[in-house]
């Protein structure tokens, strides 16, 4: 395969070039101007116009398999994923039942083999998310859990965290965390503001996730462990994260799509589609939030794919679960809110969105360079588009009809075309 006179965008190498790329083998072979095809079978993609990047990769998404396949299951998550330009994604551990042990590990990549892009998982930090006891981390580390998290259900046991750190700083793994303090929030998923009094509601302060922040950032920085504080939303938060890596601590933060574009009022617009976990807060935390990925406090952009079923959705705003689906829009939302607005470059993103979580999370891929991987999406930036209908079984998103700048046209994983517009 050749791919034709796309502008390609490395951030690894800061290349910024219109070149011709040559697969062979699922490998990368040649990155030149006007490569000749050397045999007549070659199959050539015309890519003039648009931008070839490394394929996107997700460390952090919901497809719902084991448990609740209703909802997502790992076929059409990875569908969703391909659409969305992502040749790697890492799946979280609260399915059912929760993946906790090596068996679990184990079965996820045999079920995981034959997917068109490569889908990893985590491992719970605790058993069943009980809080209470450790998994065998080194165990499961070995048989291919890239983190432990129990994303979902945020860690109280403070003495239990500070030996998980010590543990995983041996093993050189990656703990995530979801920062929200339960005892704190009264309802889940709206931001304690202006907008949640209008709702009749208290919600969930800000405290809640910034607390539990300033203790994991302490505990980083103590031990030495690496961590990563997940889908960030308050702008103290940032501070906190921004403290910490200047203390030394190993520290990463990611950030959904959905924090950077909106705010707590779309709320009042969208109803349960823009309730979530941690909730939208305030336009302050926003303008924090992007400060934080221009300034590299935040690393990574991860969707946070939580798909629900519309029935679930219709119910109050209280009684409704919160998440929103996010793979298949998660560029062009980023493209949108952070490059046509000019806060980062477009070299930027695609390390938001590629190269760094592939570093940080030690993955094949997140560069295009002559002797790796093949993992690449074609987008056109001037393409402005509608989903119709979703590959996800969901369609839970406050992004729903709306239309869209920059289209994923092509994703090529290890070599082979698995999506085409």
């Amino acid at each position: 395969m050749i791919i034709k006179g796309g502008r390609v965008i490395d951030p690894l190498s800061k290349r910024d070039e219109v070149l011709d790329i040559k697969i062979e083998d699922g490998k990368i072979v040649e990155i030149a101007k006007d490569i000749e095809a050397s045999s007549g079978n070659e199959e050539i993609i015309d890519a003039r116009g648009k931008i070839v990047v490394p394929g996107l990769i997700d460390v952090h998404v919901h497809f719902r398999d084991p448990g609740q396949t209703h909802k997502e299951d790992l076929v059409t998550g990875s569908q969703a994923a391909i659409a969305g330009g992502f040749t790697s994604v890492v799946q979280m551990a609260n399915t059912s039942p929760k993946i906790d042990s090596k068996e679990k590990i184990i079965e996820h990549y045999k079920r995981a083999r034959d997917l068109p892009l490569k889908v990893f998982t985590v491992s719970a930090l605790t058993r069943n998310f009980g809080d209470l006891e450790l998994v065998d981390m080194e165990e499961n580390f070995k048989r291919g859990a890239l983190a432990f998290t129990d994303d979902g259900i945020p860690n109280r046991n403070s003495k239990l965290i500070l030996e998980a750190m010590n543990r995983a700083k041996e093993l050189g793994a990656i703990i995530s965390f979801h920062e929200e303090d339960p005892e704190l929030i009264e309802q889940n998923g709206i931001n304690h503001s202006e907008v949640s009094d209008k709702l009749g509601i208290y919600g969930s302060p800000k405290i809640a996730e910034t607390s539990f922040i300033a203790r994991d950032v302490t505990m980083a920085i103590y031990t030495g462990a690496k961590i990563s504080i997940q889908h960030i939303s308050t702008g103290l938060g940032v501070d906190l994260v921004k403290f910490g890596k200047e203390m030394g601590a190993n520290i990463y933060a990611e950030v959904t799509p959905h924090h950077i574009a909106l705010n707590d009022s779309a709320v009042l617009e969208y109803g349960s589609l823009a309730k979530m976990n941690p909730p939208l807060r305030s336009e302050e935390d926003r303008l924090r939030i992007i400060e934080g990925l221009k300034e590299g406090t935040i690393e990574i952009i991860a969707t946070d794919h939580a798909p629900h079923t519309a029935e679930e959705k219709s119910k109050e705003i209280t009684k409704a679960p919160s998440g929103i689906i996010g793979l298949e829009t998660s560029f062009s939302i980023c493209y949108e809110n952070l490059v046509l607005t000019k806060e980062i470059s477009l070299m930027k993103l695609i390390e938001l969105m590629s190269t760094n979580p592939a570093r940080i999370y030690g993955l094949e891929g997140g560069e295009i360079s002559q002797g790796k991987i093949a993992d690449l999406a074609i987008i056109d930036l001037e393409s402005e588009y509608k989903i119709d209908k979703y590959k996800s079984k969901s369609s839970n998103t406050p992004f729903k009809d709306k239309t869209l700048r920059g289209e994923v046209l092509y994703t090529i994983s290890e070599g082979k075309i698995v999506f085409k517009k």
